[in-house]
Protein backbone atom coordinates (compact mmCIF):
# COMPACT_ATOMS: atom_id res chain seq x y z
CA UNK A 1 0.00 0.00 0.00
CA UNK A 2 1.49 3.18 -0.88
CA UNK A 3 0.35 4.88 2.06
CA UNK A 4 0.05 2.64 4.98
CA UNK A 5 -1.79 3.07 7.98
CA UNK A 6 0.17 3.63 11.66
CA UNK A 7 -2.50 1.89 13.43
CA UNK A 8 -5.60 -0.33 12.62
CA UNK A 9 -8.53 -0.11 14.94
CA UNK A 10 -11.60 -2.91 14.92
CA UNK A 11 -14.54 -1.95 16.63
CA UNK A 12 -16.20 1.16 15.82
CA UNK A 13 -18.90 1.25 18.92
CA UNK A 14 -18.55 4.42 20.95
CA UNK A 15 -15.32 4.12 22.32
CA UNK A 16 -13.93 2.54 19.29
CA UNK A 17 -15.24 5.41 17.18
CA UNK A 18 -14.08 7.85 19.72
CA UNK A 19 -10.49 6.76 19.77
CA UNK A 20 -9.93 6.28 16.10
CA UNK A 21 -10.74 9.98 16.16
CA UNK A 22 -8.28 10.58 18.91
CA UNK A 23 -5.40 8.82 16.47
CA UNK A 24 -6.35 10.61 13.83
CA UNK A 25 -6.31 14.35 15.35
CA UNK A 26 -2.86 13.65 16.57
CA UNK A 27 -1.59 12.96 13.34
CA UNK A 28 -1.65 9.30 12.58
CA UNK A 29 -3.42 7.67 9.72
CA UNK A 30 -5.67 5.32 10.83
CA UNK A 31 -7.27 2.12 9.26
CA UNK A 32 -11.04 1.12 10.50
CA UNK A 33 -12.78 -1.83 10.63
CA UNK A 34 -16.06 -3.39 11.62
CA UNK A 35 -17.91 -6.46 11.66
CA UNK A 36 -20.99 -5.08 10.57
CA UNK A 37 -20.08 -2.75 7.17
CA UNK A 38 -22.88 -0.49 7.41
CA UNK A 39 -21.00 0.60 10.67
CA UNK A 40 -17.62 1.80 8.91
CA UNK A 41 -19.52 3.22 6.45
CA UNK A 42 -21.59 5.53 8.41
CA UNK A 43 -18.09 6.86 10.60
CA UNK A 44 -16.02 7.21 7.00
CA UNK A 45 -19.32 9.22 5.56
CA UNK A 46 -19.75 11.14 9.38
CA UNK A 47 -17.33 12.08 11.74
CA UNK A 48 -14.26 10.78 9.66
CA UNK A 49 -15.03 12.12 6.36
CA UNK A 50 -12.48 14.13 4.64
CA UNK A 51 -10.18 12.79 7.33
CA UNK A 52 -6.79 10.56 7.56
CA UNK A 53 -8.79 7.15 7.56
CA UNK A 54 -8.60 4.31 5.62
CA UNK A 55 -11.93 2.12 5.79
CA UNK A 56 -10.93 -1.83 5.95
CA UNK A 57 -13.85 -4.27 4.27
CA UNK A 58 -11.94 -7.27 5.67
CA UNK A 59 -9.66 -8.64 8.33
CA UNK A 60 -6.80 -9.15 5.55
CA UNK A 61 -7.65 -5.35 3.93
CA UNK A 62 -6.99 -4.02 7.67
CA UNK A 63 -3.55 -6.20 7.55
CA UNK A 64 -2.80 -5.22 4.07
CA UNK A 65 -3.13 -1.35 5.15
CA UNK A 66 -0.62 -1.13 7.90
CA UNK A 67 2.50 -0.25 8.13
CA UNK A 68 5.26 -2.96 9.27
CA UNK A 69 5.77 -4.03 12.58
CA UNK A 70 1.50 -4.05 12.50
CA UNK A 71 -0.41 -2.42 15.39
CA UNK A 72 -3.99 -3.20 15.83
CA UNK A 73 -6.31 -2.01 18.41
CA UNK A 74 -9.19 -4.36 19.42
CA UNK A 75 -12.26 -2.11 21.15
CA UNK A 76 -14.75 -4.88 20.99
CA UNK A 77 -16.64 -6.55 23.80
CA UNK A 78 -14.81 -8.52 26.42
CA UNK A 79 -14.88 -12.02 26.56
CA UNK A 80 -15.83 -14.10 23.63
CA UNK A 81 -15.49 -11.80 20.98
CA UNK A 82 -12.15 -11.35 21.62
CA UNK A 83 -11.22 -14.81 21.25
CA UNK A 84 -13.11 -14.33 17.92
CA UNK A 85 -11.83 -11.53 16.45
CA UNK A 86 -7.98 -13.36 17.26
CA UNK A 87 -9.18 -16.01 15.61
CA UNK A 88 -9.37 -14.65 12.15
CA UNK A 89 -6.71 -11.66 12.58
CA UNK A 90 -4.19 -13.72 14.12
CA UNK A 91 -3.45 -15.84 10.90
CA UNK A 92 -3.16 -12.90 8.96
CA UNK A 93 -0.09 -11.31 11.12
CA UNK A 94 3.92 -11.96 11.13
CA UNK A 95 5.91 -12.39 14.29
CA UNK A 96 6.88 -8.93 15.45
CA UNK A 97 3.04 -7.28 14.79
CA UNK A 98 1.40 -6.34 17.82
CA UNK A 99 -2.03 -6.66 18.90
CA UNK A 100 -3.85 -4.33 21.67
CA UNK A 101 -6.88 -5.05 23.09
CA UNK A 102 -8.29 -1.79 24.91
CA UNK A 103 -11.63 -3.43 26.46
CA UNK A 104 -12.58 -3.97 29.98
CA UNK A 105 -10.97 -7.97 29.12
CA UNK A 106 -10.81 -10.12 32.70
CA UNK A 107 -7.03 -10.13 33.54
CA UNK A 108 -7.37 -13.99 33.08
CA UNK A 109 -8.20 -13.83 30.25
CA UNK A 110 -5.67 -11.17 28.99
CA UNK A 111 -2.51 -13.90 31.00
CA UNK A 112 -3.63 -16.56 28.89
CA UNK A 113 -4.10 -15.13 25.69
CA UNK A 114 -0.67 -13.56 25.86
CA UNK A 115 0.75 -16.71 26.46
CA UNK A 116 -0.68 -18.20 23.51
CA UNK A 117 0.45 -15.26 21.42
CA UNK A 118 3.66 -14.80 22.21
CA UNK A 119 4.17 -18.80 21.13
CA UNK A 120 3.03 -17.62 18.11
CA UNK A 121 5.44 -14.35 18.50
CA UNK A 122 2.54 -11.93 18.33
CA UNK A 123 3.55 -9.12 20.56
CA UNK A 124 -0.16 -8.46 22.85
CA UNK A 125 -0.83 -5.72 25.35
CA UNK A 126 -3.74 -5.73 27.71
CA UNK A 127 -4.94 -2.31 27.96
CA UNK A 128 -7.06 -0.57 30.36
CA UNK A 129 -8.56 2.52 28.99
CA UNK A 130 -10.82 4.49 31.42
CA UNK A 131 -12.29 8.18 30.68
CA UNK A 132 -15.64 7.17 28.96
CA UNK A 133 -16.87 8.86 25.64
CA UNK A 134 -15.29 11.68 26.19
CA UNK A 135 -11.87 10.83 26.98
CA UNK A 136 -11.50 8.01 24.43
CA UNK A 137 -12.11 11.12 22.49
CA UNK A 138 -10.22 14.38 23.89
CA UNK A 139 -7.87 12.02 26.44
CA UNK A 140 -8.25 8.92 28.42
CA UNK A 141 -6.04 7.32 30.65
CA UNK A 142 -4.23 4.36 29.50
CA UNK A 143 -3.13 1.54 31.81
CA UNK A 144 -1.02 -1.25 29.05
CA UNK A 145 0.58 -4.07 30.37
CA UNK A 146 1.81 -7.10 28.39
CA UNK A 147 4.66 -8.22 25.97
CA UNK A 148 7.24 -5.28 26.71
CA UNK A 149 8.85 -5.52 23.14
CA UNK A 150 5.96 -3.60 22.37
CA UNK A 151 6.00 -0.64 24.08
CA UNK A 152 8.33 1.12 21.91
CA UNK A 153 6.45 0.82 19.05
CA UNK A 154 2.94 2.03 20.15
CA UNK A 155 4.66 4.57 23.12
CA UNK A 156 4.16 7.31 20.55
CA UNK A 157 0.75 6.84 19.64
CA UNK A 158 -0.46 6.60 23.41
CA UNK A 159 0.99 9.12 24.53
CA UNK A 160 0.14 11.62 21.85
CA UNK A 161 -3.73 10.03 22.78
CA UNK A 162 -3.56 10.07 26.11
CA UNK A 163 -4.92 12.70 28.68
CA UNK A 164 -2.07 15.00 29.92
CA UNK A 165 -2.13 15.80 34.03
CA UNK A 166 -1.70 19.17 35.05
CA UNK A 167 2.37 19.49 34.83
CA UNK A 168 2.27 18.14 30.97
CA UNK A 169 2.95 14.65 31.55
CA UNK A 170 1.18 11.71 29.54
CA UNK A 171 -1.35 9.98 32.16
CA UNK A 172 -0.23 6.49 30.09
CA UNK A 173 3.02 4.45 31.43
CA UNK A 174 4.02 0.52 31.20
CA UNK A 175 2.67 -1.23 34.19
CA UNK A 176 4.62 -4.62 33.66
CA UNK A 177 3.71 -8.21 32.08
CA UNK A 178 1.06 -10.46 31.07
CA UNK A 179 -2.28 -9.18 32.70
CA UNK A 180 -0.90 -6.43 34.88
CA UNK A 181 -2.54 -3.54 32.67
CA UNK A 182 -5.94 -5.06 32.61
CA UNK A 183 -5.65 -5.72 36.50
CA UNK A 184 -4.52 -2.26 37.31
CA UNK A 185 -7.67 -1.11 35.13
CA UNK A 186 -9.99 -3.61 37.23
CA UNK A 187 -8.98 -2.18 40.32
CA UNK A 188 -9.28 1.66 39.17
CA UNK A 189 -12.74 0.36 38.55
CA UNK A 190 -13.34 -0.94 42.00
CA UNK A 191 -12.40 2.07 43.87
CA UNK A 192 -14.51 3.61 41.19
CA UNK A 193 -17.39 1.22 42.65
CA UNK A 194 -16.26 2.64 46.13
CA UNK A 195 -15.94 6.55 45.32
CA UNK A 196 -19.73 6.12 43.34
CA UNK A 197 -21.28 4.46 46.43
CA UNK A 198 -19.33 7.08 49.01
CA UNK A 199 -21.18 10.01 47.20
CA UNK A 200 -24.60 7.97 46.92
CA UNK A 201 -24.52 7.26 50.36
CA UNK A 202 -23.58 11.15 51.64
CA UNK A 203 -26.33 12.65 48.73
CA UNK A 204 -28.66 10.05 50.70
CA UNK A 205 -28.08 10.90 54.19
CA UNK A 206 -28.62 14.75 52.96
CA UNK A 207 -31.86 14.40 51.23
CA UNK A 208 -33.24 11.76 53.26
CA UNK A 209 -31.85 12.72 57.04
CA UNK A 210 -31.70 16.70 56.55
CA UNK A 211 -34.35 16.77 54.54
CA UNK A 212 -32.21 19.20 51.66
CA UNK A 213 -33.04 20.04 48.50
CA UNK A 214 -31.61 19.07 45.11
CA UNK A 215 -29.82 22.82 45.24
CA UNK A 216 -28.86 22.77 48.74
CA UNK A 217 -27.11 19.52 48.20
CA UNK A 218 -25.39 20.55 44.77
CA UNK A 219 -23.89 23.96 46.59
CA UNK A 220 -22.48 21.28 49.25
CA UNK A 221 -21.28 19.32 46.53
CA UNK A 222 -19.83 22.34 44.96
CA UNK A 223 -18.28 23.34 48.11
CA UNK A 224 -16.91 20.09 48.86
CA UNK A 225 -15.16 20.04 45.34
CA UNK A 226 -12.64 23.31 45.93
CA UNK A 227 -10.64 21.78 48.70
CA UNK A 228 -9.26 18.21 49.27
CA UNK A 229 -12.25 16.06 48.13
CA UNK A 230 -12.17 17.68 44.52
CA UNK A 231 -12.33 15.20 41.85
CA UNK A 232 -14.32 14.19 38.65
CA UNK A 233 -17.06 12.20 40.53
CA UNK A 234 -17.92 15.24 42.95
CA UNK A 235 -17.65 17.30 40.04
CA UNK A 236 -20.12 15.36 38.13
CA UNK A 237 -22.53 15.14 40.80
CA UNK A 238 -22.48 18.50 41.23
CA UNK A 239 -23.38 18.73 37.71
CA UNK A 240 -26.27 16.39 38.45
CA UNK A 241 -27.99 17.50 40.58
CA UNK A 242 -28.90 20.81 39.02
CA UNK A 243 -29.93 19.24 36.07
CA UNK A 244 -33.81 19.99 35.19
CA UNK A 245 -36.18 17.44 33.29
CA UNK A 246 -37.16 18.01 30.12
CA UNK A 247 -40.32 19.00 31.23
CA UNK A 248 -38.53 22.00 33.02
CA UNK A 249 -41.13 19.99 35.73
CA UNK A 250 -38.76 19.40 38.63
CA UNK A 251 -35.16 17.39 38.41
CA UNK A 252 -34.21 14.98 36.44
CA UNK A 253 -32.26 13.14 39.69
CA UNK A 254 -35.63 12.46 40.66
CA UNK A 255 -37.27 10.60 37.92
CA UNK A 256 -34.71 8.09 37.96
CA UNK A 257 -34.95 4.79 39.08
CA UNK A 258 -32.96 3.34 42.36
CA UNK A 259 -31.92 0.26 40.84
CA UNK A 260 -27.67 0.35 40.17
CA UNK A 261 -26.26 -1.37 37.11
CA UNK A 262 -23.04 -3.06 36.74
CA UNK A 263 -21.10 -4.35 34.11
CA UNK A 264 -18.47 -6.88 36.53
CA UNK A 265 -14.91 -5.50 37.01
CA UNK A 266 -16.37 -4.21 40.65
CA UNK A 267 -17.05 -8.11 41.36
CA UNK A 268 -13.91 -9.06 39.56
CA UNK A 269 -11.69 -7.12 42.01
CA UNK A 270 -13.73 -8.57 45.14
CA UNK A 271 -12.99 -12.08 43.78
CA UNK A 272 -9.42 -11.22 42.93
CA UNK A 273 -9.01 -9.76 46.80
CA UNK A 274 -10.66 -12.93 47.69
CA UNK A 275 -8.37 -14.62 46.13
CA UNK A 276 -5.28 -13.13 47.36
CA UNK A 277 -6.49 -12.69 50.70
CA UNK A 278 -6.68 -9.20 50.73
CA UNK A 279 -9.41 -7.09 53.24
CA UNK A 280 -11.22 -5.08 50.06
CA UNK A 281 -14.28 -4.05 52.69
CA UNK A 282 -15.19 -1.08 51.29
CA UNK A 283 -15.41 -1.70 47.10
CA UNK A 284 -16.88 -4.95 48.10
CA UNK A 285 -19.80 -3.63 50.02
CA UNK A 286 -20.75 -1.13 46.97
CA UNK A 287 -20.77 -3.82 44.42
CA UNK A 288 -23.28 -5.34 46.92
CA UNK A 289 -25.22 -2.31 47.58
CA UNK A 290 -25.61 -2.37 44.17
CA UNK A 291 -26.86 -6.10 43.99
CA UNK A 292 -29.66 -4.73 46.96
CA UNK A 293 -30.79 -1.56 45.01
CA UNK A 294 -31.57 -4.04 41.78
CA UNK A 295 -34.24 -5.57 44.29
CA UNK A 296 -36.21 -2.92 43.97
CA UNK A 297 -39.69 -4.96 44.01
CA UNK A 298 -38.68 -5.93 47.46
CA UNK A 299 -37.35 -3.24 48.98
CA UNK A 300 -40.99 -1.75 48.68
CA UNK A 301 -42.41 -4.76 50.20
CA UNK A 302 -40.31 -4.63 52.70
CA UNK A 303 -41.74 -1.67 53.53
CA UNK A 304 -43.71 -3.44 56.18
CA UNK A 305 -40.09 -3.86 58.29
CA UNK A 306 -40.18 -1.42 61.38
CA UNK A 307 -37.16 1.43 61.42
CA UNK A 308 -36.51 4.52 63.29
CA UNK A 309 -38.39 7.81 62.16
CA UNK A 310 -36.46 10.09 60.17
CA UNK A 311 -36.93 14.05 61.34
CA UNK A 312 -36.42 15.04 57.85
CA UNK A 313 -35.18 19.01 58.82
CA UNK A 314 -35.07 18.28 62.57
CA UNK A 315 -32.31 16.20 61.88
CA UNK A 316 -28.74 17.34 63.25
CA UNK A 317 -27.70 20.00 60.90
CA UNK A 318 -23.86 19.55 61.75
CA UNK A 319 -24.38 16.23 59.89
CA UNK A 320 -22.94 18.19 56.45
CA UNK A 321 -19.90 19.30 57.86
CA UNK A 322 -19.22 15.49 59.39
CA UNK A 323 -19.95 13.84 56.40
CA UNK A 324 -17.49 15.66 54.69
CA UNK A 325 -14.48 14.42 57.05
CA UNK A 326 -16.48 10.80 56.40
CA UNK A 327 -15.89 10.89 52.74
CA UNK A 328 -12.99 12.22 53.06
CA UNK A 329 -11.70 9.34 55.36
CA UNK A 330 -13.27 6.88 53.43
CA UNK A 331 -11.90 7.91 50.04
CA UNK A 332 -8.76 7.34 51.75
CA UNK A 333 -9.74 3.97 52.74
CA UNK A 334 -10.95 2.90 48.89
CA UNK A 335 -7.54 3.89 47.96
CA UNK A 336 -5.44 2.19 50.50
CA UNK A 337 -7.49 -1.45 50.41
CA UNK A 338 -6.84 -0.71 46.04
CA UNK A 339 -3.52 0.02 46.14
CA UNK A 340 -3.32 -2.99 48.91
CA UNK A 341 -4.12 -5.26 46.40
CA UNK A 342 -2.24 -4.40 43.82
CA UNK A 343 1.23 -5.01 45.99
CA UNK A 344 -0.53 -8.00 46.70
CA UNK A 345 -0.98 -9.49 42.86
CA UNK A 346 1.96 -7.82 41.85
CA UNK A 347 4.07 -9.89 44.56
CA UNK A 348 1.65 -13.51 43.73
CA UNK A 349 1.93 -12.73 39.80
CA UNK A 350 5.68 -11.39 39.83
CA UNK A 351 4.63 -8.02 38.06
CA UNK A 352 6.89 -5.60 39.99
CA UNK A 353 4.79 -2.93 39.29
CA UNK A 354 5.47 0.41 40.64
CA UNK A 355 2.18 1.52 42.91
CA UNK A 356 3.26 5.49 42.48
CA UNK A 357 3.60 5.50 38.72
CA UNK A 358 0.52 4.05 38.95
CA UNK A 359 -1.17 7.22 41.45
CA UNK A 360 0.40 9.67 38.43
CA UNK A 361 -1.27 7.84 35.61
CA UNK A 362 -4.97 8.18 36.71
CA UNK A 363 -4.20 12.20 37.39
CA UNK A 364 -6.08 12.76 34.23
CA UNK A 365 -8.61 11.54 31.88
CA UNK A 366 -9.67 8.55 34.30
CA UNK A 367 -13.04 8.30 36.46
CA UNK A 368 -11.23 8.32 39.35
CA UNK A 369 -8.87 11.22 39.03
CA UNK A 370 -8.78 13.31 42.66
CA UNK A 371 -6.44 16.13 43.72
CA UNK A 372 -4.72 13.82 45.94
CA UNK A 373 -3.16 11.06 43.50
CA UNK A 374 0.20 13.08 43.47
CA UNK A 375 0.30 12.50 47.50
CA UNK A 376 -0.04 8.77 47.00
CA UNK A 377 2.31 9.08 43.84
CA UNK A 378 4.98 10.80 46.72
CA UNK A 379 4.00 8.75 49.54
CA UNK A 380 4.98 5.36 47.41
CA UNK A 381 8.15 7.37 46.39
CA UNK A 382 9.15 8.13 49.64
CA UNK A 383 8.55 4.85 51.51
CA UNK A 384 8.93 2.06 48.42
CA UNK A 385 8.14 -0.53 50.92
CA UNK A 386 4.76 1.31 52.01
CA UNK A 387 2.67 -1.23 53.01
CA UNK A 388 -0.53 0.38 53.65
CA UNK A 389 -1.40 4.31 52.03
CA UNK A 390 -3.31 4.95 55.32
CA UNK A 391 0.27 4.51 57.23
CA UNK A 392 1.83 7.63 55.31
CA UNK A 393 2.05 10.88 57.13
CA UNK A 394 -0.07 12.59 55.19
CA UNK A 395 -2.92 10.28 54.88
CA UNK A 396 -2.42 9.20 58.73
CA UNK A 397 -2.83 12.95 59.92
CA UNK A 398 -5.66 13.21 57.62
CA UNK A 399 -8.09 10.14 59.17
CA UNK A 400 -6.84 11.71 62.41
CA UNK A 401 -8.38 14.71 61.96
CA UNK A 402 -11.52 13.40 60.18
CA UNK A 403 -12.41 10.29 62.14
CA UNK A 404 -14.69 12.13 64.67
CA UNK A 405 -16.50 14.04 62.06
CA UNK A 406 -16.91 10.14 60.36
CA UNK A 407 -17.55 8.28 63.10
CA UNK A 408 -20.15 10.64 64.02
CA UNK A 409 -21.91 10.58 60.48
CA UNK A 410 -22.09 6.77 60.68
CA UNK A 411 -23.58 6.55 63.94
CA UNK A 412 -26.20 9.30 62.82
CA UNK A 413 -26.71 7.16 59.73
CA UNK A 414 -27.40 4.50 61.94
CA UNK A 415 -29.60 6.12 64.41
CA UNK A 416 -32.19 7.69 61.30
CA UNK A 417 -32.21 4.19 59.59
CA UNK A 418 -29.99 5.47 56.68
CA UNK A 419 -27.95 2.47 55.14
CA UNK A 420 -24.12 3.74 54.99
CA UNK A 421 -22.44 0.24 54.15
CA UNK A 422 -19.47 1.55 52.48
CA UNK A 423 -18.95 4.59 55.09
CA UNK A 424 -19.18 2.16 57.87
CA UNK A 425 -17.24 -0.56 56.25
CA UNK A 426 -14.28 1.57 55.66
CA UNK A 427 -14.85 2.81 59.12
CA UNK A 428 -14.58 -0.51 60.41
CA UNK A 429 -11.30 -1.25 58.54
CA UNK A 430 -10.03 1.57 59.58
CA UNK A 431 -10.29 0.88 63.39
CA UNK A 432 -9.49 -3.36 62.60
CA UNK A 433 -6.27 -2.22 60.94
CA UNK A 434 -5.05 0.00 64.00
CA UNK A 435 -6.06 -2.72 66.44
CA UNK A 436 -3.24 -4.52 68.00
CA UNK A 437 -4.93 -7.35 69.88
CA UNK A 438 -8.36 -8.55 68.12
CA UNK A 439 -10.74 -11.30 68.69
CA UNK A 440 -9.67 -13.68 66.63
CA UNK A 441 -7.75 -15.57 69.24
CA UNK A 442 -11.13 -16.89 70.22
CA UNK A 443 -11.76 -17.59 66.48
CA UNK A 444 -8.55 -19.74 66.26
CA UNK A 445 -9.97 -21.63 69.49
CA UNK A 446 -12.86 -22.73 67.92
CA UNK A 447 -11.59 -24.04 64.83
CA UNK A 448 -9.37 -25.55 66.77
CA UNK A 449 -12.18 -27.06 69.40
CA UNK A 450 -14.05 -28.39 66.31
CA UNK A 451 -11.51 -29.31 63.52
CA UNK A 452 -8.21 -29.62 65.06
CA UNK A 453 -7.00 -26.70 63.41
CA UNK A 454 -3.99 -25.86 65.51
CA UNK A 455 -3.27 -22.15 66.83
CA UNK A 456 -0.11 -20.45 67.56
CA UNK A 457 0.79 -18.83 71.12
CA UNK A 458 1.32 -15.52 72.36
CA UNK A 459 4.36 -16.81 74.45
CA UNK A 460 6.05 -18.80 71.48
CA UNK A 461 7.88 -17.86 68.34
CA UNK A 462 5.35 -17.27 65.30
CA UNK A 463 4.92 -20.58 63.04
CA UNK A 464 5.07 -23.18 65.98
CA UNK A 465 1.12 -24.49 66.01
CA UNK A 466 -0.44 -26.21 69.01
CA UNK A 467 -3.76 -28.44 69.60
CA UNK A 468 -5.33 -28.91 72.53
CA UNK A 469 -7.85 -31.57 73.60
CA UNK A 470 -10.98 -29.03 74.52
Amino acid sequence: MTNPSDIGLVGLGVMGASLARNMESKGFRVSVFNYIPSVTAEFLEGPGKGKNFYGATSYASLVASLSVPRKVFLMVTAGKAVDAVLSELVPLLAPGDVIIDGGNSDFHDTRRRHKMLTAKGIRFVGCGVSGGEEGALKGPAMMPGGSPEAWPLIRPIFHAIAAKAADGTPCCDWIGPDGSGHFVKMVHNGIEYGDIELICECYQLMRDGLGMSNPEIQETFKKWNEGELDSYLIGITAQILGKKNSTGNGFLIDSILDTAGQKGTGKWTVQAALDEGTPLTLIGEAVFARCLSARKEERVAAGVLSGPEIPGRAGDQDLTGQLKDALLAAKIVSYAQGFDLLRAASEEYGWQMDCGRIARLWRGGCIIRSVFLDTIHDAFREQPGLQNLMLAPWFRDTLARAQEGWRQAVCTATRLGIPVPALSAALTYYDGYRCARSGANLLQAQRDLFGAHTYERTDRPRGEFFHTKW
